[in-house]
């Protein structure tokens, strides 16, 4: 079903909101189980993603996007996150951490060269920003790019990378001179055809199977010079707004799932029956009922209103890392509100329950850990004050 509050949703946005539910409903939640069970990227949804005009909603329409807002991308985000966070998880590192970083940095070459084939699905994106030494301490970077000639040569690693198994593109970032911090971080486009680049291995993580995740390998890689995306040395700039949309566009994710469990308990709830009536007609289960959905419409408000703020040109740092803080340890409490509502189906795998438990835990982790996040908005606060 659809959400009863609409949030003045203008009427191309409810009906682009309808769109979503509706392919998400026939395209992707039949799949849902077998992803996770799999781990395997679902390929074959690309191409789709892309007819809908889902992979580029951010991008101008002449450089063959949707045209539409921040908005209408976490609301895609979290429909698609509803039928499976997997899905929704690669959709977000596809269209936001690559496409938009093209489209906001990216020259006019780079975007006729890239943009087109991104958004059509023929291609996957991703971003490569972690590494095994350098999580929360981003400047920690190793992966070194030194110039020699027209080109620069990039050796080191990176880890956790999403849809890098099957990316194409990637939004690469390293440090272009050494002993240096921030100065010296430059943000590239690496193809996965250049020479020097390879994959490792595939990881096999607790949850979010089937959004592929690996570790990325640079041996002698060389990038041409004009790959470099934004300016030479001021890759930081690109990586922390980057960042604070990604944020932004990533909450809708734990959204999604909080949907996804309040569906499945409201489900469960009036079909299993004890002492001779629906489980539902308890207060004590009623009570949970409304305590998730109360909790949803709270964190969908905040993410639409902070959406609603970046497409002003309004974005703050603070709200960025505040609602995906906020509505991340959300969804996980949910998720175990909802094996709560299930019993012991619960905690078994033919339910989704334990699956939504498992893929909203990343969002803890994913995009700045909830301890970064409270840290930088204490950090933004206390400057303002």
């Amino acid at each position: 079903m659809l959400h009863n509050l609409q949030f003045d949703l203008p009427e191309t946005t409810q009906f682009m909101r309808e769109t979503v539910f509706q392919f998400a409903c026939q395209e992707i939640a039949p799949l849902a189980s077998k992803i996770d069970h799999t781990n395997e990227f679902p390929i074959e949804l690309w191409p789709k993603l892309g007819k809908l005009g889902l992979l580029g909603i951010v991008v101008e329409e002449e450089w063959g996007g949707s045209g539409m807002g921040y908005l209408e991308h976490v609301i895609a985000m979290e429909e698609i996150s509803r039928a499976s966070a997997s899905v929704g998880l690669s959709y977000g590192a596809h269209s936001n951490l690559c496409i938009n970083q093209i489209r906001l940095k990216g020259t006019e070459v780079q975007k006729q060269k890239y943009l087109p084939k991104l958004i059509s699905g023929e291609h996957v994106g991703a971003l490569a920003m972690s590494e095994a030494g350098a999580g929360s301490d981003v400047m920690g970077m190793q992966l070194f790019a030194e110039k020699k000639g027209d080109r620069y040569i990039l050796n080191g690693n990176k880890m956790w990378i999403t849809n890098g198994p099957e990316a194409n593109i990637i939004i690469v970032y390293a440090k272009t001179e050494k002993n240096k911090s921030h100065e010296s971080i430059t943000a590239f486009i690496v193809e996965n055809k250049f020479k020097g680049f390879k994959t490792a291995q595939k990881l096999d993580k607790l949850g979010m199977r089937g959004s592929s995740t690996c570790e990325l390998v640079f041996e002698n890689c060389e990038v041409p010079e004009e790959n470099i995306l934004g300016t030479l040395n001021q890759g930081i700039k690109v990586l922390m707004n980057g960042l604070d949309y990604e944020r932004v566009v990533l909450a809708a994710g734990p959204v999604g799932i909080m949907q996804a469990c309040l569906d499945l308990a409201l489900s469960y709830t009036k079909e299993r029956k004890q002492f001779g009536q629906p489980i539902g007609e308890f207060q004590l289960m009623q009570g949970k009922l409304a305590d998730m959905y109360t909790t949803l419409s709270a964190c969908r408000a905040y993410l639409y209103a902070v959406a609603r703020a970046c497409d002003r040109g309004e974005k703050t740092r603070k709200d960025a890392a505040g609602v995906i803080l906020y509505v991340s340890e959300r969804a996980t409490q949910m998720a175990l509100q909802t094996i709560q509502c299930l019993g012991g189906n619960g905690y078994i795998n033919d339910y989704a329950a334990g699956r939504l438990l498992r893929d909203a835990k990343l969002y803890e982790i994913g995009a700045g850990t909830s301890e970064i996040r409270r840290m930088l908005i204490g950090r933004e606060l206390f400057h303002e004050a």
